[in-house]
């Protein structure tokens, strides 16, 4: 289930060994001070979204549009991807190139299965691999971008990174909220899926969404942890090693920082 700040902590502690890079975390889905936001070359979220989207509580969004204008790095993972089409939907399309749409995407847990991977720098040592994951897809991606190769607009130049086929007992549901099945989601049979995507925005900046993440275990698969590490690294503006991020995982430290178990 969703461990957003154990997560977090776990991929700090495994970009430690990249040479110039200082990653300084912060909870509660925003930045403990104004200045911690301007000296920030890159910004990577990985909590709850939709109406609760940390960007949305008061002048969040506008200041983040300021530092983003100005190139900053950004990646949101899993339900950050999640924002009302109503507000906040049209900056994140813009920023990190597509979001995820309540009644429109949908989130079935599925296995994912990544047999092609592209040439990046993100997905520099990653082997195909699969994982089940509550993988959102038929994402709202910005025009010009979504398809199954790089595509490049005068905003910028969108890669799909991770996709995959989901089959049609998937596609029928149950989704996560609400189940489906959705009509539109069953007209596209056979098609891939992106799941994760990259941007590399006119304005210079470096934007990714990953809509897996819901499992915390999954971060045991060295695979899955390196594109996201990579692509930490990435947004970042620094160089991605040629064989990615390397990082080893023992079995405790998975279960290091969780948070304290709700009543049964």
């Amino acid at each position: 289930m969703h461990e957003h700040r154990a997560g977090m902590l776990l991929l700090q502690r495994c970009l430690g060994a990249v040479a110039g890079l200082q990653v300084d975390l912060h909870v509660d889905g925003w930045v403990r001070s104004d200045a911690a936001l301007l000296e920030a070359d890159a910004i990577a979220l990985f909590a709850d979204g939709g109406q609760a989207h940390p960007f949305l509580t008061g002048k969040r969004l506008a200041a983040l549009g300021t530092r983003v204008a100005a190139g900053i790095g950004l990646g949101c993972m899993h339900f950050a991807v999640d924002i009302p089409v109503e507000r906040g939907a049209a900056e994140l399309k813009a920023w990190i190139g597509g979001h995820y749409q309540a009644g429109v995407s949908c989130n079935p847990i599925w296995l994912a299965r990544f047999d092609q991977l592209p040439e990046h720098p993100i997905t520099r040592g990653v082997r195909p691999f699969e994982t089940n994951d509550e993988w959102y897809f038929a994402i709202q991606f910005a025009d010009g971008y979504g398809g199954t190769g790089p595509t490049s607009t005068a905003a910028g130049t969108f890669w799909p990174i991770l996709c995959a086929t989901p089959s049609n007992e998937v596609r029928a549901g149950p989704y996560v909220y609400p189940k489906g099945p959705y009509p539109h989601i069953l007209a596209q049979a056979g098609r891939p899926e992106i799941v994760m995507w990259a941007l590399e925005r006119s304005d210079g900046g470096r934007a990714f969404g990953l809509t897996g993440g819901h499992f915390h275990d999954n971060w045991a698969n060295g695979d899955f942890r390196k594109v996201v590490l990579n692509a930490l690294v990435w947004i970042a503006d620094a160089t991605v090693p040629p064989d990615g991020v390397a990082s080893s995982l023992a079995p405790h430290e998975l279960d290091q920082d969780l948070d304290p178990a709700g009543p049964a």
